[in-house]
């Protein structure tokens, strides 16, 4: 049941029985101890939900493999493993040692040299796993790689002058300055940046100064391309400078509200992909030309795409092989568009997601492997699987234990032994499904006295940044909707509360995602109602088993139907 109702009688009548807590100096350490024995699980009487005593090692074999050649944390990658040793220069490895980053994850071990290749790249790794650095570095050594060859005069690139660039796609403006913190953070020997990165979404506007790395949200930099360029000057030399691209938290990018945008974008530039190959076949400067032809081709393409879907069981798109007369420069626009997929390929793809579901043509999976289908794929140890270091602890409440249960999860997140002092101040996150919800719960902690920070999409940008900030420096309570599950790396988060159970699993692992970050363990709390028992099952049952959680990925009415098909099928086998 959502929160809501807690604005409303009877249970606000509860609320307002609430004693408000005065600040008051600590207790005495006998006192304190009382107060802990009060407050601990062992005392009342026996709880709806089941306490590890500590992280159970729910992994695949890979996994253990994985733990057994890393020390047994499962996220740094072999002693023996270096930067250098995945191909990064001298001087970036410097900068990731001043950073703190002493050694890599095992994810950025298996991405970073297949990201130095031309190879497009997939990965798909659980979160927390250092996927951000995972692309961030072979990038930057590729920019710099690149300015020391064409100042050396050795590019043979056509376009040799143009400054290369890459850039990052994200779906929110947090997720894009905080890549662009990440980026600005790897400095030189003189305290600047190797390669410097800019922002451009919600209120900024394009650099003065060209960047090496632009991060921008899809909505941002189509409105930059079209709405301030109408005459396309612009928007040309950027299309081709622009030669590696990277789209983080790509499952949701490639579905619902992002999916056109990013699909334009990667039309556009395939497209440039496509004329910069055709004039290094004629030697001849060739420009973006007529928009129609752009726009033929863009919507050719995905039309092909969707008959291929039908032709293919397997949803790969087919590279047919063509005759070398149709594809000089004087051939028909038609000829041009049927040889569109055999073309010298001059930018590269990455994609980044925690979550990339491939069961349908649909998901983002599905539509990766229909458009990339010779991407190389790399994939977390524990992607859409239960995190070894996590400790779930789950609640069953209804309308009348519902606010009962949430202040006693909080309580239980703040005991000392419960968080590693030795990790700065403690922090706990505490989800619920809407802004409503939310702001139910923050007023609920404050009655009692426990201080929070609100986050989510009605508070302004400069409001989430600022609590978010925070947040990061003082530790708290922050209270926050799904707004703050993606992508946000906020260290050492010691518990997660899920007030309201999430909607899907998808949601459910990047909330939990939170915690155990980086090598760390964390704890999460789930309280659910009824409404939520059959999604509950459905991951519970996955991590008992250690299998990733794919069945029970699609929404909740569809996942229902799901379920019950499956509980008709058993019960027919059991009458037959």
């Amino acid at each position: 049941m959502a929160l809501h109702h807690l604005r409303h009688a009877p249970l606000a009548l509860r609320l307002a029985r609430l004693p408000r807590l005065a600040p008051s100096p600590p207790p005495p350490p006998a006192a304190r101890r009382r107060l802990l024995l009060l407050l601990a699980p062992s005392q009342h009487p026996a709880p709806p939900w089941r306490l590890l005593s500590r992280p159970r090692a729910l992994a695949t074999a890979a996994a253990e493999a994985d733990d057994a050649g890393a020390g047994g944390d499962g996220f740094f990658s072999e002693e023996s493993t270096s930067w250098e040793s995945l191909g990064v220069s001298d001087r970036l490895a410097s900068a990731l040692h001043g950073a703190g980053l002493a050694r890599p994850s095992l994810v950025q071990a298996a991405c970073i040299p297949h990201v130095l290749t031309t190879n497009d790249v997939i990965v798909a790794a659980e979160t927390g796993s250092g996927k951000t650095h995972g692309y961030l570095v072979p990038l930057i050594e590729k920019l710099c790689s690149k300015s020391i060859s064409a100042e050396d005069g050795n590019s043979q690139d056509i376009t040799s002058g143009s400054p290369n660039i890459a850039l990052v796609l994200c779906p929110n403006v947090m997720l894009c300055e905080q890549v662009v913190r990440m980026a600005n953070s790897l400095i030189d020997e003189y305290g600047e940046p190797l390669k410097s990165a800019a922002a451009v979404c919600g209120p900024k506007g394009w650099p003065t100064v060209r960047p090496d790395i632009l991060v921008a949200t899809p909505a941002a930099l189509l409105n930059y391309l079209f709405d301030y360029d109408p005459e396309k000057r612009r928007r040309e030399r950027f299309l081709r400078n622009v030669k590696f691209i990277v789209f983080d938290e790509a499952d949701m990018l490639l579905c619902g509200s992002f999916e056109n945008q990013v699909i334009r974008l990667i039309h556009m530039l395939r497209f440039d992909e496509k004329l910069l190959s055709r004039m290094e076949d004629s030697g001849k400067e060739i420009s973006l030309g007529d928009t129609n032809e752009y726009r033929e081709d863009s919507d050719s393409e995905s039309a092909e795409l969707s008959a291929a879907d039908e032709e293919n069981e397997d949803g790969l798109v087919q590279h047919r092989p063509v005759n070398a007369e149709n594809a000089h420069i004087g051939a028909h626009k038609k000829d041009w568009r049927r040889v569109r997929k055999v073309y010298r390929r001059s930018k590269q793809y990455v994609f980044v997601a925690a979550t990339l579901p491939q069961s349908g043509k649909k998901t983002a999976g599905g539509v990766l492997k229909r458009m990339f289908p010779n991407a190389v794929w790399v994939s977390g140890a524990h992607l859409h699987r239960h995190n070894p270091r996590l400790e779930q602890r789950w609640i069953e409440v209804t309308a009348d234990t519902q606010v009962s249960a949430l202040l006693d999860a909080v309580k239980y997140g703040l005991k000392s032994e419960v968080h590693d002092t030795k990790l700065g101040p403690n922090r706990t996150m505490v989800f619920t499904n809407t802004v409503d919800a939310a702001n139910s719960v923050s007023n609920i902690l404050q009655r009692v006295g426990v201080p929070c920070i609100l986050y989510h999409r009605d508070s302004s940008l400069e409001e989430r940044a600022k609590n978010l900030q925070s947040f990061r420096e003082n530790g708290g309570v922050l209270v926050c909707t799904d707004a703050a599950a993606r992508g946000l790396d906020v260290p050492n988060v010691s518990h997660v509360i899920q007030a309201e159970f999430a909607a899907c699993a998808v949601d459910f692992l990047h909330r939990v995602g939170r915690t155990a970050r980086a090598g760390q363990s964390g704890i999460v709390t789930s309280l659910y109602t009824e409404a939520n028992r059959d999604l509950v099952r459905a991951v519970r049952q996955a991590e008992e088993l250690a299998q990733p959680v794919e069945k029970a990925f699609s929404r909740k009415r569809s996942f229902r139907n799901k379920l019950k098909k499956q509980a008709l099928h058993e019960s027919t086998a059991l009458l037959s």
